[in-house]
């Protein structure tokens, strides 16, 4: 027979075990855990992505590191967090808004609380707005109840067809709860393309009457971009109740890269290989590239976007 003093330390020492093993600490080591409440972002470290990661895009850092670290420092937020993010292709929009999942959530892009629509994927047909409605209220319903600091992009906003975003409105707006859930934790996040020729138009403005790019201001850009893009159909966004109700908080322009910006890049991408860099290389991809206006061929009309391809012809160099 089992002494009771034996029976009796063998259930302490399972119990204790227990309850070691079911700690959130100790559980959310292995398996991904949705960030507490009250847990707010590390500013320096977001800094830091931003600073070394995103090239050529002051007004874009700025406005998201201190929309973001207010956001996140906020303990009742009234709303969501809705940033629209506008650009040509390969200025930063995408790798930005992986940068800030990745800060809210560490796993990023493959992170079960990271959510990502492509437009021409997601919701290729112009007929099922209705379904698509539908499903994008269920699903962003179940996954905020799941985890209330749930990130959401949407991809392709300019391929979205008009009227399919205005599903998610109850859920940015001023409401405490919607049946039953708090949204006000969440972050939105749009990309999209439209806007773009409004953005570089400015820039070259700028540029024409000899104005550094750094002294470009959010308030010479946001105007246009939240007027051009609800008035654009090619938008997802055209006459959006989102837009109408204000419930995005910041339209973040995303200026047209230089070819220093594409040499910045190039640098970035060669030492991510674990190459060094070799400046005659970093030239030659720049050269690469294709420049508009075409007499001064200021801007790269692809931004970044093919400078890892491009960068692929010389690795043998």
């Amino acid at each position: 027979a089992l002494e009771p003093l034996s029976v009796g330390l063998a259930l302490g020492v399972a119990s204790a075990l227990t309850g070691y093993l079911s700690h959130p600490r100790f559980y959310c080591s292995y398996v991904e855990c949705c960030p507490r409440a009250g847990q707010r972002l590390n500013a320096s470290a977001l800094k830091a992505q931003l600073d070394n990661r995103l090239f050529g895009q002051h007004l874009a850092k700025d406005v998201v590191l201190k929309a973001v670290l207010g956001f996140s420092n906020n303990p009742s937020p009234k709303k969501p967090l809705m940033l629209s993010l506008h650009g040509w292709a390969g200025t930063g929009k995408n790798f930005l808004s992986q940068i800030l999942a990745e800060q809210v959530h560490p796993a990023g892009l493959r992170s079960k609380f990271v959510h990502l629509f492509l437009a021409t994927l997601h919701f290729p047909h112009h007929d099922q707005v209705k379904l698509y409605k539908e499903q994008l209220q269920n699903w962003i319903r179940g996954n905020v109840s799941a985890c209330p600091s749930s990130v959401f992009i949407f991809d392709e906003m300019d391929k979205m067809h008009p009227g399919v975003i205005d599903a998610i409105k109850p859920f940015l707006d001023y409401y405490e709860e919607v049946d039953g859930v708090s949204y006000r934790k969440a972050i939105f996040i749009f990309l999209s393309n439209a806007g773009g020729d409004l953005i570089n138009k400015a820039a070259l403005d700028f540029w024409t009457s000899g104005k550094r790019r750094e002294d470009i201001q959010l308030k010479d850009l946001e105007p246009l971009l939240s007027v051009g893009v609800f008035n654009n159909k090619n938008s997802g966004l055209w006459h959006s109740s989102i837009i109408d109700r204000n419930l995005i908080d910041y339209f973040v322009p995303f200026l047209p890269l230089e070819q220093r910006h594409v040499k910045m890049c190039v640098r970035a991408e060669m030492t991510a290989r674990g190459y060094a860099v070799d400046e005659e290389i970093v030239q030659a991809v720049a050269d690469e590239m294709t420049y508009f206006p075409k007499e001064q061929k200021i801007y790269s009309d692809k931004g970044c976007k093919t400078v890892q391809a491009k960068l692929d012809i010389h690795e043998d160099l």
